[in-house]
C-alpha cells in the first residue's frame, strides 16, 4: 500500500473512495464532512438524525455518491469521543478503515483531515498512527495459498492536508510506514512454517536485510561456536540435523566502534521441548519460538531507514530444539560462553540457554546496554495474556525509557518483579545455576537466569510469549504473528541517539 500526503481540495479528488470522519456525540457533520454533506444533498446529516451514524470508535459506513462527487463512494468513519482520541485509537481506526476499503473493493481512497478538530494531538503523531494502523491492520500472510485471495489489496491512500501541515504530516507518515513495514517483515518471518524457516533460512533473512539496507551482517557457524565455547547454543542444537547459526547484525549511525545497544533475539525455529517433549496439542505453534530473533532482524530493517545517530548490534542464536539420540538431556551439565556451568532440569527451558551465550557475547563486545527479546515462558503468557509484554530489568531508568517507547508505539510493556527470592530458585547443588527455577514465579526466575550473564551492564528482558502471536483479530493486530515489539525497540534505539 502506498500512502501519500497531498494538499488539494477533498471534494475534487477523483479516487474510488473519499473518507471523512465523525465524532461520537456530534449532532451534525463537522470538518470536511460539512462540504461532503452539502454535495450529497444532506445525506450525512439525515443519517445522523436517524441514528444510522453515531460516530462510535470503529464504526464505518458506506454512502454511494450517485454522481454528485468525483469519487463514487464515500466512507464515514467514527472517531469515538473527541476527548478520548489518541494516537493508538487512530491506529485502530486506520486499521479498520483499511480492511473496510479492501472488503468494499475500494483500491484507492482519499482521507480527509480531522486533526483541526482535536488541537491537542501532534500532527506528526497522527500521521504516524494513520500509516501504522493502515499497514498493520491490512496485513495478510498468503505465501502458501495456491490461489490469490478474492479481496484485492488497497493500493493507495492519499491523506489530504493544508500546506502548512504538510511537512509535519509527511514526516509522521514516513516514520509510520517504515515502522509498520518492518513489523510486517517480522510477521512474515514468524508466520512461516518451520520446514521453511530453518536456522539457515533465518540467517539468510538477516543477510538479505543486510544486503538490501547496506548493513554489516555475518553468520557464525558451528565450528566457530565451538571455539568460542557457546555450550548453551551447541547443546540445544545437538538433537537437530539442522546446523545452528549465530547471527550478528550491526547498524552504525555514528563513527565509533562502540555500541550503545545490543538487541538479543531468541531464534528457536521450532521447539518440540526436546527430550522433555511438549504435549502434541498446540505444538505446531512452536514454529513461532523464533519471534524474538525475527523482531531483531526487523528492527535493523527499520533503523537502516530511520538512521538514528547511534550504534546498535543484533545477536540472534538460532537452532531447533528436537529430541533424538544425540539430544541433550535432563541432568546434563553444560558450560556457557562466559564459563558458568548450568544443570539441565528440563530441555524445554532451552531458550534461556542460547540467550545466555548471546548475552555473554554482547558483554564481551563491551556493549553499553542490552535488551533480550524472547518467547520465553508460559508463566508470563498466563500472567499477562496476549495484551502486555513482560518487562524485567536491572536498571530503572533504562526500563522506564523502554516502557515510554512502548506507550508511544501502542505496545503495552508491563514491568514485572525481579525480587532476589526469584534468583534463589535457580540455585543448583552441582553446578553454578540450574536452567529452571520451577513452575511458580517462572517468568521472574527465568529472567533472573538471564540476569546471571549480563554482569553490570544495564539490561532488560522482554518476555513476548503472549504478545508475539494472537488467536483472533484485535484492532490493528490481525490473527497470527503480531510483530511486537519491533516498533518499540526501534523507538528505544532512536531515543538513545538523542542523549
Amino acid at each position: 500500500m502506498e500512502i501519500r500526503v497531498v494538499s488539494r481540495p477533498v471534494l475534487k479528488s477523483a479516487r474510488e473512495g473519499l473518507v471523512v470522519f465523525h465524532f461520537e456525540g456530534s449532532k451534525k457533520p463537522e470538518g470536511e464532512a460539512v462540504g461532503m454533506d452539502k454535495a450529497l444533498g444532506g445525506t450525512i446529516a439525515q443519517m445522523l438524525k436517524q441514528g444510522d451514524l453515531k460516530g462510535k470508535l470503529k464504526e464505518i459506513s458506506l454512502i454511494y455518491s450517485m454522481g454528485k462527487l468525483a469519487a463514487p463512494k464515500v466512507v464515514v468513519a467514527g472517531l469515538g469521543k473527541k476527548e478520548e482520541l489518541s494516537p493508538d485509537k487512530i491506529r485502530v481506526i486506520a486499521a479498520g478503515l483499511a480492511r473496510f476499503l479492501r472488503t468494499n473493493n475500494i483500491k484507492s481512497a482519499v482521507v480527509a483531515p480531522f486533526w483541526q478538530m482535536v488541537p491537542g494531538l501532534k500532527i506528526a503523531d497522527i500521521g504516524r498512527a494513520l500509516a501504522e494502523g493502515a499497514l498493520l491492520g491490512s496485513y495478510t500472510f498468503t505465501s502458501h495459498k495456491s490461489k490469490a485471495p478474492e479481496e484485492k489489496p488497497v493500493r493507495r491512500l492519499e491523506i489530504i492536508c493544508e500546506e502548512k501541515d504538510s511537512s509535519e504530516l509527511k514526516s509522521g507518515v514516513e516514520r509510520g510506514q517504515i515502522l509498520a513495514n518492518s513489523a510486517n517483515l517480522a510477521r512474515d518471518l514468524v508466520n512461516e512454517p518451520s520446514n521453511v524457516m530453518t536456522p539457515t533460512r533465518l540467517a539468510q533473512a538477516a543477510l538479505d536485510v543486510g544486503q538490501r539496507r547496506k548493513l554489516d551482517v555475518s553468520v557464525i557457524e558451528k565450528s566457530e561456536m565451538e571455539r568460542l565455547g557457546m555450550g548453551g547454543l551447541l547443546s540445544v542444537a545437538q538433537g537437530s540435523q539442522q546446523p545452528p547459526k549465530f547471527i550478528v547484525m550491526k547498524y552504525k549511525g555514528r563513527d565509533s566502534d562502540k555500541f550503545e545497544l545490543a538487541l538479543v533475539g531468541k531464534g528457536i525455529t521450532f521447539d518440540s521441548g526436546g527430550i522433555s517433549i511438549k504435549p502434541s496439542e498446540g505444538m505446531g505453534d512452536m514454529k513461532g519460538d523464533m519471534a524474538g530473533g525475527a523482531s531483531v532482524i526487523a528492527v535493523f530493517d527499520a533503523l537502516s531507514q530511520l538512521k538514528p545517530r547511534t550504534n546498535v548490534v543484533g545477536l540472534i542464536p538460532a537452532t531447533e530444539n528436537l529430541p533424538s539420540g544425540t539430544a541433550y538431556k535432563p541432568g546434563d551439565i553444560i558450560k556457557i560462553m562466559n564459563g558458568k556451568t548450568v544443570e539441565i532440569i528440563t530441555t524445554d527451558a532451552e531458550g534461556r540457554l542460547i540467550l545466555a551465550d548471546a548475552i555473554s557475547y554482547g558483554v564481551k563486545m563491551g556493549v553499553k546496554r542490552i535488551v533480550d527479546i524472547a518467547t520465553l515462558t508460559g508463566a508470563c503468557h498466563i500472567a499477562l495474556g496476549d495484551v502486555c509484554t513482560g518487562v524485567f530489568g536491572n536498571n530503572q531508568e533504562f526500563t522506564d525509557r523502554l516502557v515510554e517507547a512502548g506507550k508511544a508505539s501502542g505496545e503495552c510493556m508491563w514491568p514485572m518483579p525481579m525480587n532476589e527470592e526469584y534468583r534463589e530458585q535457580n540455585k543448583s547443588d552441582i553446578a553454578d545455576i540450574k536452567n529452571s527455577g520451577g513452575r511458580f514465579g517462572g517468568a521472574s526466575s527465568a529472567a533472573w537466569f538471564l540476569g546471571e550473564f549480563v554482569e553490570k551492564v544495564p539490561w532488560i528482558h522482554l518476555d513476548i510469549a503472549g504478545t508475539s502471536d494472537i488467536s483472533k483479530e484485535r484492532g490493528y493486530l490481525v490473527k497470527g504473528a503480531t510483530g511486537v515489539p519491533v516498533r518499540t525497540l526501534a523507538m528505544l534505539a532512536t531515543s538513545l541517539a538523542e542523549e
